[in-house]
C-alpha cells in the first residue's frame, strides 16, 4: 500500500512539473536534447527483441547532439550476461527529428515528443531480413538528484509480468508511468 501511495505521489509531482505548452513535436532544437537521460519504458511489436537478452533492449545513459547534426547515444546493453557500455552514432536525415543507423538491420530513429527537461520519446523502426519491427522508448531526465539508484521496479509485484504500466489521462497525449524497469549497474 505504501508503494502505491509513493507511486501516486511521484506521479502527481511529475504532473505538476509538466508544462503542456513546453511540449515539442516538430522543429526540434537537438542541442537541447543533449544530456543525461534514463530509460523508463520500452514497447515493441516484437517482444522477443526487447525482452531480457533481446538485441533491441538497451538502457540509455546519455544523448549528444553532434556538430554534423547527428546524435550519439550512450547505452548500457547486456552481452552474454554482462552489462556493457556502447556508443552509437545516428546520422541525420532530411526529415526533422529523424535519424538513421545500421544495427541489426536498417533503422530509422524518430524523435516523437519532448519537453527538453523531463522526458523524451523515440520511435525506432528496424528492418531486418524483410521483417519490420517497431520500438517505442520513453526516457526521463535526472531531476531533484534522483538517478537510477532511486528507482525500484514494481513490474512483477503488482501487475503480474508486465514490465510497465501506463495510465492515459486527459488530454490523451499525456501518460502517468507507474512502473520502471532497469538492470542493476
Amino acid at each position: 500500500m505504501a508503494l502505491l501511495l509513493l507511486s501516486l505521489g511521484l506521479s502527481l509531482v511529475s504532473a505538476q512539473e509538466l508544462n503542456p505548452r513546453a511540449i515539442v513535436r516538430r522543429s526540434y532544437d537537438m542541442a537541447r536534447v543533449s544530456g543525461v537521460w534514463y530509460s523508463v519504458s520500452i514497447a515493441s511489436d516484437d517482444m522477443k527483441r526487447i525482452e531480457e537478452n533481446g538485441d533491441l533492449r538497451v538502457f540509455i545513459r546519455n544523448i549528444e547532439s553532434l556538430k554534423d547534426g547527428g546524435l550519439r547515444f550512450h547505452f548500457l546493453f547486456m552481452v552474454h550476461g554482462e552489462c556493457v557500455q556502447v556508443a552509437m552514432v545516428c546520422e541525420r536525415t532530411e526529415k526533422d527529428g529523424e535519424y538513421t543507423v545500421n544495427y541489426e538491420g536498417d533503422n530509422k530513429v524518430l524523435l516523437l515528443e519532448t519537453d527538453y527537461k523531463l522526458y523524451i520519446t523515440f520511435h525506432l523502426r528496424n528492418i531486418r531480413n524483410g521483417t519490420d519491427t517497431n520500438v517505442l522508448a520513453l526516457y526521463v531526465c535526472r531531476k531533484y538528484g534522483l538517478g537510477p539508484q532511486n528507482i525500484i521496479s514494481l513490474s512483477n509485484q503488482i501487475w503480474g509480468h508486465n514490465d510497465f504500466y501506463l495510465e492515459e489521462v486527459q488530454p490523451k497525449s499525456y501518460l502517468i508511468l507507474y512502473m520502471i524497469n532497469q538492470y542493476n549497474t
